[in-house]
């Protein structure tokens, strides 16, 4: 899951991602109004975690474009301890939740679960797919109930294809979704066919189908038949 941080304070900014990537996300982070705009612009995202009080613009404004733009991506907005209208504006236009500081990163943590759960997994603890299942509180993955042995990175590939079914998805999109905009070499996608390639095999072994197919010149899309 790929999450973006929008905070001025630079401490908390890199305590929060530091954390969120120890906990298996990719986490990008944006210090400004303006750098999380041009993010945004750039790159998708599954939870946007944004300080509605920003020095450079209003973080409401933010959450108003994400909503208009990209409807399908969580937010969970961060407001002073004592900004109870901003918390009630920040609801209105469609957050999934908020957070006072200070907190607990691990209250952090447990919120964009919450999150995720309702807007990707529609509140559920698991995420099913044929015999494949996954427990994302876990992250572990389960054919025919036959726990597989997958790399951090294949679990998040079979995520991303699960909750993408019957869309195709690009080399590209894959890459961003994986590494974030610290992967190198962009112009390079290798390391997403040996990731899937891996992926495959395992599934195979563990006696599962293989429901993924390569889209020509495009990517790969994952399907029902």
């Amino acid at each position: 899951m790929k999450i973006l941080v929008v905070e001025d304070e630079t401490g908390l900014l890199e305590s929060m991602t530091s954390f969120l990537r120890e906990e298996g996300f990719v986490c990008e982070k944006a210090a400004s109004y303006f750098a999380a705009e041009d993010k945004l612009a750039a790159f998708a995202y599954d939870i946007v975690v944004l300080d509605i009080t920003l020095p450079d613009g209003n973080g409401l404004n933010l959450l108003d474009a994400i909503k208009a733009h990209h409807p399908e991506t969580g937010t969970l907005i961060v407001s002073a301890r004592n900004s109870l209208d901003d918390k009630i504006t920040g609801l209105d236009l469609g957050a999934d939740d908020y957070i006072t500081k200070p907190f607990h990163l691990s209250e952090l943590h447990s919120r964009i679960r919450a999150v995720l759960r309702r807007r990707k997994f529609k509140g559920s603890q698991a995420v099913e797919f044929k015999e494949i299942r996954l427990l994302p509180e876990e992250r572990a993955v389960y054919i025919h109930d036959q726990l597989l042995n997958l790399t951090p990175k294949e679990y998040e590939l079979l995520l991303f294809f699960i909750t993408n079914k019957e869309r195709v998805l690009t080399r590209q999109s894959i890459a961003e979704h994986l590494w974030g905009d610290y992967m190198d070499d962009a112009d390079r996608f290798d390391f997403v066919y040996t990731h899937l390639n891996n992926l495959r095999k395992k599934i195979k072994k563990a006696g599962g189908n293989d429901y993924i197919s390569t889209v020509y010149g495009i990517g790969y899309k994952l399907s029902n038949s």
